[in-house]
Parts: structure tokens; C-alpha cells; sequence
């Protein structure tokens, strides 16, 4: 049927909560209210290893406004929860495994009487020495901190032939920093009590039924009695994807039958989640004369801190991108993650793929000094094309792969004007510390690469409801907005299929059907897939409809301006529809994709998302300052849905990539957190982020729900290496840690690329 309206797929439609959040009227999930409300503070462990000698809480009991106080012993269903593996406590009840775990829940009548009552806490601890080298704890004497001993997982992928022998061999050591999601607003959330004995949690999450089904499990309750809505999100990036506070919340509003909530302390919220995986690495690269690749070999170890979380498909991430967007014969990657007395760790953007990410691309300068040649040229030189092999998994590339075409796209992108124009394009900013003396410009590339969807065979599929009728239209999902724009992408998507209407969304709920986790750069592809089923559906059936009433064929009713179209005469839904309620729910299902074989090999991904980065910095080689003066970057991107927007991801993901580079690292010593606080842990700000050059490359993926692709985590990979080796460049220092710390650039070793062979 012919449109009369425009296209809003392909258009920058503007997000409907930019002007409340703009304006400082948008509701954060800390916003939320209820009469009679409690308040609620948790009591956490001093140590980041100790057994639990007892837990006195008749002191916080007596406190004023205390209402009740919960422990392990309180916690009615399963004592343990976990996002993957069922391997932490609701409460401490025997030992802690890391500074800050939970140990009890006190409910006051307000946010500082709990405060002041959770003091009064008694803990009693046998302190135990922490175990926070993964390296030793996998040394056989090392103590087991859960009963199947300190390893994770561990991945062996082998793919190819020997990976030995090459005419020119180089090796690199690595390592990166714990990295913080840093997101704006801390966990908060606000739990109510239902007549039915059931709960109704209030929150800001990454994935509601993820969630849901571990308060379940604590509460002993089925779903249909535990309901979550989303609330107002500052922000996620992975970090919200695990439970902290949600069973504490729901346990207390139940058992004083009062709506309960609490909001965490900046310093809290860095105890509280997981945290990227700290890495250590070590690459070895064969090539011919002429830079062709012969084979990888890498190892790879992460610091899963004290729970699984994450870390086994984290393991699985940094495995299979180990090798990057490259053609290589031959692979030996072994990664695996470690238990530890240290922060948790777990999803953060990139998942895995960053580190190995600077791994890869740090060796690959190491091999480009080696041969003489220009890095740009080594990349295209070996850059997967449609037709070859991935080279961890052996999978056929098929779809968008356009990896020469970014690497020329971003090569050519604008250079920054030389010279500096005042004291904030310049290293040490308005500190003044230089005016260009000691100051060197450098330029560094990299590339990334990373699977969309979940990976590893796992299944997928999203749910939609659209919904046409007197009111309008509506979309339902439970698809969580974290401030990427799903909700507005899901109306886009409607009100596209249904003659360019006005499409409002509902909140997203466990109401909705399913939808998953909104990271893995999934949900657009995921629930935008549903809402256009859902929504094609749906047209159809007001067509049947209207041609019934108006006594037209269905096939001669247009929808178009919002409305529909009978006989060229245009007319509202409410009009057209009367009394009649248009609903249709779809399912969007991923087609399915193989586990693996013992060594990776299979199918195992939906698709890949490529992305090429260029760096220019300046650096003070005197005082070790950097300015990281542009990012410039060309993206694969499928389709781009809404341009504004990805552009907006983009910025986002180069800012964290630089947070990574040269400024953001937890650091714990000896299990104890150093730095929990926004004053100590430096994140970017507008001072520090860099102009960007930004090229979408826009190839439609064959399958895919309107040609699209994930676009969230490619600005993240190769954002880190370009920066790091744009400083290498000004500086011929090694720099083999994120991030890069002055005392590295002034005092750090050379950098002199070995043959090993």
C-alpha cells in the first residue's frame, strides 16, 4: 500500500525524555514516593575476607524510628542469588568474600535513623588474609573461596594450524585497569507491599525478569506475585544488570507491610556492583616479511573478584574477539576468569572484548614497528572480508563486513589543525604548566570488533504489544530504558508501520512479555524486531477493521498522518475505530545459532559489529600530562534508525574509552577499595573529551530487523587502544597498562618491539 506519510526510520526523531532531563524534570527512580514510606539502610562488611562470627542486631533494634532489621536468617526462599550462576548470598551468613558484601537490611522511619541503626550493627569477624592475585589463587595451595575451587571458566579456543614458526614474531605484555560504569544516578528503588501478599517493586534496572526471577527465588513467591516496573534510569552500562538491592527492598516491604525504598551513597554504589574485569595478557603474533598474518596466541586472565556475575560469557567475549576483525590462519587463545577477594566483577560496556580489544591492537603496533610499516596499511592488509573465516570460531562472515571500508573511511576523516589555541588545548589545561615546550603529538589506529546479541549459541527472543485504539496508539515492552533510547525507538519503529502516528510508549514492565537484557547491544534489534512485527500485525487488523465498518476492501485502506485513509478522505483512529480495541502481541525470534565444540568452534554468533578508530594526542613528555586533542572514528552501524542518536552513542562510548585510556581505574588494595568516590576515581569531562570526526558506515544487515545492527559497544573497543597508542607515538614508551598514568610516560620503559623468532 502506497504511504502518504514520510519515512521515520532513517530520520533523527527527537527522544522523548530530552526535554524533562534537559530541563531537570525528569523522575529518577530516587524520585519515587509512597505514603507511609520506610527507609532503608544496609550494613556491609568491613573486610574483603573474613569468617562471620556472629551478627548482633539488638542494639540497632532499639534504635529510634527502627521498624525492623534483616539478616540471612530472615531470607524465606533460596539464600543465594547470582545472574548466572547461583553463587551469592542475599545476606552474609558464614564468611564474606569481598569489602562491602551484605549483611543485614535495617528499616527505619527515615533514610537517618536507618543510617545511624545500621551502625549499631554488631559484626563479629575472624579477619582472614585476602586472596587478590588470580594468579595465586589458582596456585593449588591457594584457599578455595566457593567450593568448586577459584576458576571461573575457562575457554580454550584452538582453530587453524601451528601457531609457531613465523618469519617475524612479536610479543606483548598487557594489562588493564578495574573500570567503573560511573553512571550518574546510584541504585535506588522502592519496593510496596500488594493485598495479594505479593510485591511491586518500583526500579532501575538493565533486565526486569532477570531480576524478578532472583526475588522469586529469595522470596520464595512466584512471578505473578513479585511485579517489577522501570523507573527512572541514570544510566547502566552493564552495572545494573546484577541484583544489590532489590530482594533486601522486597523482603523488608513485606514483612512490614509498608512500601520501603532506599537510595545508595555514591561510595555505596562503587562497593555494591560489578565492576569491568581487571585483565592481564600476554600476545604473541607470527607474520610473513610482508605483514601477513600467520597466527595469534594469547592468554588472557581475568579478576572476577569474589562472585561469578558475568565472567563466564565475559570469558567467552574476550575469547572469541581476541584475534580482532582480522584473517589469521592459525589461533591458541586461552582466557578464563578467577575468584578473588576483590570487587566484583562483571558487564560493562564492551564486555570482555575491550580488553582483549588492547590487547590485540597493542601487539599489532608492536608488529607494524617491527616490519617498518605504516599501522593503517598492517590493518588493511589483513581486515576480514565477507567470505572469510572468523578466526577464533571459524564461522563464515556473512552480512555487513565492511572492515577496509572503515579503515579508509576513518583514515581520511579531518585531521585537527596544528598548533593549540590557548591553555585548554594543551597538556596540563588551565593549570598552565606548559605553553608547548616539551609537548609531542601523536597519532595511533585500531579497530574492534564484537558480536550483537547474545553470544555462544544462546537463545533469543523479544516480546511486543501494539495496542490502536480511541486512545491512540501504544507500544508495551518490558525492554528496560537506560538512557539509550529504546523507547523511542520502539515508537519509531510503530508509528513507521502504521502511516507515521503519533506512538507513545508504555513503561516498561514484567506485564509486557519478555524482552532480555537491555546491553549486548541487543535491544533495538531484539524489541524493535517485536514492536515491528507487533506492529505490522497490528495495521493489518485496523485494516480489517476500517474495511468492515466503511465498507471498503482492507487492501484500499491506507494508514497514513497519523490516521487512516478511505476513499482519499482521511480519518482519525478514534473515529475510524469507534469502540473497537486493536491489540497484537508478536515474538521476535533470533535465528538460532550452535554452542560450540570443545574449542569454540561453530556458528556461535547472530552477527559482528566492526568500528575503526584514530587518536591524535598531545603529550607533555616532561610532566607525563596528555590532551587528547580528537577522536575520529567510522562506525558500522547496518541501518542507522535514528542518526541523532547513534551519533549520541557514539560520543558516549569514545568518552568511556578515554576514561579507560588515560584516567579511570578502581583501585583495591589488598581487597580494600582505595578510591570510592568521584573526588579520587576521575572520570572525563567536558574538558577532557575529545572533539570527534564521525563517518557511519551504513550497510544493511541481511536478517535483520530493518537492516540494523547493534551500535552501543563498538565506540568503546578501539577508542582505548588508538588513544594509548597515539601516546606511544608521541612518547616511545611501552605503555602496556590502562590507564596510562604520567609516571608511565615520564618514567615507563621504551618501546622496543622484540623478535622472538
Amino acid at each position: 500500500m502506497r504511504r502518504s506519510s514520510p519515512r521515520l526510520v532513517g530520520t533523527s526523531v527527537r527522544r522523548r525524555d530530552l526535554e524533562p532531563k534537559v530541563r531537570g524534570r525528569f523522575t529518577f527512580s530516587n524520585d519515587l514516593v509512597a505514603t507511609g514510606a520506610l527507609h532503608g539502610a544496609t550494613v556491609r562488611s568491613a573486610h574483603p575476607r573474613a569468617r562471620l562470627l556472629h551478627v548482633d542486631v539488638t542494639a540497632a533494634r532499639a534504635m529510634p524510628g527502627v521498624v525492623d532489621v534483616t539478616t540471612a536468617a530472615d531470607v524465606p526462599g533460596s539464600p543465594l542469588i547470582g545472574h548466572i550462576v547461583t553463587d551469592q548470598p542475599v545476606f552474609a551468613s558464614d564468611v564474606v568474600r569481598y569489602e562491602g558484601e551484605p549483611i543485614a537490611f535495617v528499616v527505619a522511619a527515615t533514610a537517618h535513623e536507618a543510617a545511624a541503626a545500621a551502625a549499631a550493627v554488631v559484626v563479629g569477624y575472624d579477619v582472614l588474609p585476602p586472596l587478590h592475585d588470580p594468579a595465586l589463587a589458582l596456585d593449588p595451595d591457594a584457599p578455595a573461596l566457593h567450593p568448586g575451587g577459584n576458576l571461573v571458566r575457562r575457554l580454550h579456543l584452538r582453530n587453524g594450524g601451528e601457531v609457531t614458526g613465523a618469519p617475524v614474531e612479536v610479543t606483548g605484555e598487557w594489562s588493564t585497569g578495574r573500570q567503573d560504569q560511573a553512571f550518574l544516578a546510584p541504585e535506588s528503588a522502592l519496593a510496596v507491599p500488594d493485598a495479594d501478599g505479593g510485591v511491586t517493586l518500583h526500579l532501575a534496572t538493565q533486565d526486569l525478569h532477570t531480576d524478578q526471577h532472583q526475588i522469586c527465588g529469595a522470596l520464595g513467591l512466584p512471578a505473578e506475585k513479585v511485579r517489577l516496573r522501570m523507573s527512572g534510569i541514570g544510566g547502566a552500562f552493564g552495572g545494573r544488570e546484577d541484583i544489590t538491592m532489590q530482594v533486601h527492598l522486597c523482603l523488608a516491604a513485606l514483612r512490614t507491610q509498608r512500601p520501603v525504598t532506599v537510595t545508595y551513597s555514591r561510595h555505596e554504589s562503587f562497593l555494591a556492583h560489578p565492576k569491568r574485569h581487571p585483565t592481564r595478557m600476554r600476545y604473541v603474533l607470527g607474520a610473513d616479511a610482508d605483514g601477513t598474518l600467520r597466527y595469534v596466541r594469547a592468554t588472557i586472565r581475568l579478576d572476577g573478584g569474589a562472585y561469578a556475575s558475568t565472567s563466564g560469557p565475559v570469558v567467552g567475549s574476550a575469547a572469541y574477539f581476541a584475534a580482532g576483525p582480522y584473517r589469521v590462519p592459525a589461533v591458541d587463545v586461552l582466557a578464563e576468569s578467577v575468584y578473588t577477594n576483590n570487587p566484583v566483577s562483571g558487564a560493562m560496556r564492551g564486555f570482555g572484548a575491550v580488553q582483549a580489544c588492547f590487547g590485540m591492537e597493542s601487539t599489532m603496533d608492536l608488529l607494524a614497528a617491527e616490519l617498518g610499516m605504516d599501522p593503517v596499511e598492517l590493518r588493511r592488509r589483513n581486515a576480514l572480508r565477507p567470505g572469510d573465516r572468523f578466526p577464533t570460531s571459524g564461522q563464515l562472515v556473512t552480512g555487513a563486513a565492511p572492515v577496509e571500508e572503515l579503515i579508509d573511511r576513518c583514515a581520511a576523516l579531518p585531521m585537527p589543525p596544528p598548533g593549540h589555541d590557548g591553555p585548554l588545548s594543551l597538556p596540563g589545561g588551565l593549570g598552565r604548566t606548559t605553553r608547548g615546550e616539551g609537548v609531542r603529538r601523536g597519532v595511533g589506529f585500531a579497530l574492534g570488533v564484537k558480536n550483537h546479541l547474545y553470544a555462544e549459541g544462546f537463545a533469543e527472543h523479544a516480546t511486543a504489544t501494539v495496542v490502536v485504539g480511541p486512545g491512540g496508539v501504544e507500544v508495551r515492552s518490558a525492554a528496560a530504558e537506560v538512557g539509550q533510547g529504546i523507547e523511542s525507538a520502539l515508537a519509531q519503529i510503530v508509528g513507521d508501520e502504521l502511516g507515521g502516528t503519533e506512538v507513545r510508549s508504555a513503561p516498561a514492565s514484567t506485564d509486557h512479555g519478555y524482552a532480555g537484557s537491555s546491553s549486548a547491544s541487543r535491544q533495538t534489534y531484539a524489541s524493535g524486531g517485536a514492536a515491528r512485527l507487533a506492529a505490522v500485525g497490528a495495521a493489518a487488523q485496523v485494516r480489517s477493521v476500517v474495511g468492515r465498518r466503511w465498507a471498503v476492501p482492507p487492501d484500499e485502506v491506507e494508514l497514513a498522518d497519523g490516521g487512516v485513509v478511505v476513499r482519499g478522505e482521511r480519518i482519525s483512529f478514534e473515529h475510524a475505530l469507534a469502540d473497537e480495541l486493536v491489540e497484537c502481541t508478536a515474538v521476535h525470534e533470533v535465528r538460532p545459532t550452535e554452542r560450540g565444540d570443545e574449542h569454540g568452534q561453530g556458528d556461535v554468533h547472530v552477527g559482528w559489529m566492526f568500528v575503526a578508530h584514530r587518536a591524535v594526542v598531545d603529550v607533555d613528555v616532561e610532566l607525563g600530562t596528555v590532551k587528547v586533542v580528537q577522536v575520529a572514528t567510522a562506525q558500522d552501524v547496518g541501518r542507522a534508525l535514528n542518526p541523532r542518536e547513534v551519533r549520541g552513542q557514539i560520543d558516549g562510548g569514545i568518552a568511556q574509552g578515554l576514561g579507560l585510556a588515560v584516567m579511570e581505574e578502581l583501585v583495591a588494595t589488598d581487597g580494600h577499595v582505595r578510591n570510592a568516590s568521584f573526588g579520587d576515581y576521575l572520570v572525563p569531562t567536558v574538558v577532557d573529551v575529545a572533539p570527534t570526526e564521525v563517518a557511519l558506515v551504513e550497510q544493511e544487515e541481511e536478517g535483520a530487523p530493518l537492516g540494523l545492527k547493534g551500535v552501543g559497544e563498538p565506540p568503546t573497543l578501539s577508542s582505548t587502544p588508538a588513544i594509548v597508542g597515539a601516546i606511544r607515538a608521541a612518547t616511545g614508551r611501552r605503555l602496556p597498562h590502562v590507564p596510562v598514568r604520567p609516571h608511565d610516560i615520564v618514567f615507563g620503559e621504551a618501546s622496543a618491539p622484540r623478535r622472538t623468532r
